[in-house]
């Protein structure tokens, strides 16, 4: 696995014009903050090697390099999911090579399911915390000395003055933010009544497919992250009749998107 991920990054880094500090992986519907960079190089995924393909639609499949509020980020506009089929390790690998290439922070948005029942759909939420509920954890198997620890420490998965920093740049600029628990397992079915009263009961405030993994692996390498999950459905919807649907997903995070971009430009910019 450390010879892929090498490989990986020594590709980018001779395509790649300078180091990146931060890493944005975007979730459905939310790939519309590439267009406030400077783009100066991006790659279909199936042109890295080793990188795994995204197979999800709403899901570009693109890493970017490029500078974003005067710091160089690299951005996944699309990322890989666990119930696409790919190992816990593959969907996590772009964060492992994101290290070599030189980030200390990671950036991850996503759409997810709202529990809190003062949650509506279109809210954003700063995840204080997660819950993993996948059937798998990424730093199973041999562990990686060189990138952390056999055992990790992970009482501050999401940066806490990060989440205070967001909390200031919505105040200043109008937008509404929640904040709760983000509980992550593998899909691709949407939660039964019974599953989402599970999910309530142990803590959670918003249930969605994704980014636990991807935290897990970065705190196990030291990277700094900070989440934001966009509330796109309801675990107890108004129209009980009128299910969710992937599509309902991408619209209500579309129009979302440009909220959360502010949010995060303005954090990458104090960096």
């Amino acid at each position: 696995m450390i010879e892929k991920i090498k490989k990986t990054a020594e590709f980018l880094l001779r395509h790649a014009e300078d180091k990146p500090v931060a890493g944005i992986i975007l979730g459905s519907g939310l790939g519309g903050l590439v267009n406030s960079m400077s783009v100066k190089r991006s790659f279909n995924y199936n042109e890295v090697p080793d990188f795994p393909v995204s197979t999800v639609e709403g899901h570009r499949g693109r890493l970017i390099f490029g500078e974003l509020e005067g710091k160089n980020v690299v951005a996944m506009q699309g990322r890989l999911h666990y119930y696409e089929g790919y190992s816990i390790q593959q969907i996590t690998f772009p964060v492992r090579v994101m290290k070599l290439l030189g980030i200390r922070h990671l950036f991850l948005s996503n759409a997810a399911g709202g529990l809190n029942k003062s949650f509506t759909a279109g809210d954003l939420m700063i995840i204080t915390d997660h819950i993993n509920l996948f059937s798998d954890n990424p730093l199973r198997g041999k562990n990686l000395d060189g990138l952390g620890p056999r055992f990790p420490e992970m009482s501050e998965p999401y940066d806490r003055t990060l989440i205070a920093k967001a909390k200031k740049i919505a105040k200043e600029n109008n937008i509404k933010v929640k904040s709760g628990i983000y509980v992550g397992s593998s899909g691709p079915t949407l939660e039964t009544p019974s599953e989402y009263r599970h999910f309530r009961i142990i803590g959670a405030d918003a249930t969605g497919m994704s980014t636990v993994p991807e935290v897990i692996v970065a705190r196990h390498m030291n990277i700094t992250c900070f989440g934001i999950s966009v509330i796109t459905n309801l675990a107890e919807p108004e129209d009980p009749d009128s299910p969710t649907t992937h599509d309902q997903v991408k619209s209500v995070a579309e129009s979302a998107e440009p909220k959360m971009t502010l949010i995060f430009k303005k954090l990458i910019a104090s960096l």
